[in-house]
This record gives C-alpha cells, structure tokens and sequence, in this order.
C-alpha cells in the first residue's frame, strides 16, 4: 500500500486574492431587522436608507450596504468571507481548541471564536457588535430571534445544501455577487485544468473520513465528493440515502473501494490514523492517499476548494 500524505500549499487562488485586513468598527445606530418567516418583503425604501433586501430561509433581511462587522456561523460562510475580503469579527468553529482553519491564512488568524458551530455563544456573538450574523437554519433554528435582536441576520436552509449555493447567499449579504461569481468561475477552471491534465474520466473515487469505529464515504453532493467530481473523477455509484454522506461498518470496508481512495487524518504523517480495516486490506486499496481533513472536511467555500485541487493535483501527478 502506497501511502501519500498531504499537507496546505498557498497556491492557486489562495495566492492571488488579496484579503485585506479590515478596521473593525461598531456600526452605531445599527439593530436588527427581523426577517419575516412568511418571506413578505420588507419596505422597498430600506434601500435608500443604506441597506439592501437578502432574501433567504427565514425570509428577508435589510442588510447594511457596507458591512464590516460580521459575525459567522458556518464553515462555508467563514471561507466565503475571508475570500471576499471581508475577515469576520468572530467565527463558530468546529472545534474551539484548533480555532480557525490555519489554510485561511494570517488575515484570519487573529477571528475571535464565538464557541463552536452546533452551539454559537449568543454572549460571545453580542459582546463584538456585529452588523450582520450568518447562521443556518438547520442548526440555530432556535437562536434566530436573539440573533436577529442582536444585529441583522440571514439564514442559509441548511449546510448540506450545494456549498456553491451557499456561497452565493453569503455574497448577496455582502454585496458582492460579482465577486461570488469569479471566485466559482476560478475554481471550475481549476478543476477543468486538472481533469484535462490527468485525463481523469473514468476514473473512480472515494473520500472516506474515519470516525468513531465507523468509516463515513462521501457522496456527489458533499463538498469533498462535489470537488472530485468537478475534476472528472467518479464516485461509485451506490445508495446515498438522500444524504451526503453514508456510514459502514469496517466490516464492509471493501464497498469504498476506487482507483483514487483518499482517508481524512488530522495528522497525515501518522499512518496508524488509516483505519486498521483498510491497512489489512492493502492490496485492495493500492491508490490511497492520506489527505489533511482541515481542509478536505472543514474547508468548505471558495479557498478550501482551490486548497483541496492543489492537494488533488499534487496527488494525482505522484501516482501517474
């Protein structure tokens, strides 16, 4: 079994966007405008007043036309903003202790956290006087009334929703389409690129991520497997279950079979985090990779997308 380990590069995209440091300051004078969950539009004269109407799950927000002080929820709405030029004030992350995905770059570093993605701090969130929250519905469905009390707040459905629908609902909050559109543009290019490079069709793939004794394989739909996809690799077909993802048990290991597997590690030199049921099947799994899941698992949005294709690309030119 050949093993190939990965590790973040700073290239592609991620080296051509400038992310300016934004001057936070507090927007005085700024309140929430509550959403109306009939989707009923609000008064079309809020876009004289400075701000413009962000249609979305819990209906439509006025949101402030020149937003600097952004509070977010979501992984895809942290890349999205960092890559848009606009560093949130504070970000839930998926885990505290790791903090902000080191791929985002210095620019994000200095994000103050505001707890973790399934439970946000509403203190934490209110102490850094946002003039906008990102959230999603499918997981702080019932903070929306303290967050919108706070500052004005947008919604995306759910997080397993096409992360480049997402990303468009977080540009239109800012005010940036233009810039949502050429940062998805680079990134299919990207991916056009790789699969002209390696000639990638009819190739398969499989993105496996270890957890809790079970192994989770990734499906078209999630952000790992969308990204493979992109580039002209396959996934296997199977049941999907309506959902992006599927778990098996070690026992039926061998349904992740492909000619390009690739394990999630938050350690990618530690070949003993590939699951034992994989390592004592070696010869069935001769094209795997070990890939950074910071990235490949967290790196939702614009940047963790072209962060990811480097990776894939590196891969891809070691094996041929």
């Amino acid at each position: 079994m050949r093993l190939h380990s990965s590790s973040p590069r700073s290239r592609g995209l991620l080296a051509g966007l400038a992310l300016p440091v934004v001057v936070a300051f507090a927007l005085t004078g700024c309140t929430a405008t509550p959403a109306s969950s009939s989707g009923a539009s609000a008064d079309p004269s809020t876009a004289d007043a400075g701000t413009h109407l962000v249609e979305h799950a819990r209906g439509e927000t006025a949101v402030p036309n020149n937003v600097r002080r952004v509070v977010v929820l979501e992984p895809v709405q942290l890349d999205t903003t960092v890559a848009l030029g606009v560093i949130p004030v504070g970000a839930a992350v998926l885990n505290e202790a790791a903090g902000v995905p080191d791929y985002l770059g210095d620019a994000a570093a200095d994000i103050a956290t505001v707890g973790t993605v399934p439970e946000p701090s509403i203190e934490k969130i209110a102490a850094l006087e946002p003039d906008l929250i990102l959230g999603t519905e499918s997981r702080h469905s019932a903070l929306y009334d303290q967050l919108s009390s706070i500052a004005p707040t947008v919604f995306m459905a759910t997080q397993t929703d096409p992360w480049t629908d997402n990303v468009a609902l977080v540009a239109r909050a800012l005010g940036d389409e233009a810039g949502a559109d050429q940062l998805l543009t680079d990134y299919d290019d990207r991916c056009a690129q790789i699969a002209e490079t390696y000639d990638t069709a009819g190739m398969t793939a499989q993105f496996v991520r270890p957890r809790d004794g079970i192994l989770t394989l990734y499906g078209p739909t999630s952000f790992a497997g969308s990204t493979l996809e992109c580039t002209g690799l396959t996934i296997p077909d199977r049941d999907w279950e309506e959902s992006i993802s599927v778990d098996i048990s070690p026992e039926r290991v061998l349904e992740a079979q492909a000619d390009l597997v690739l394990v999630s590690a938050t350690d990618v030199t530690d070949e003993t985090l590939v699951p034992e049921s994989i390592r004592t099947n070696a010869a069935s799994f001769p094209g795997l990779s070990v890939v950074d899941q910071s990235f490949w698992i967290t790196g939702v949005g614009p940047l963790g997308g072209m962060t990811v294709l480097d990776d894939l690309d590196r891969i891809l030119a070691g094996s041929k």
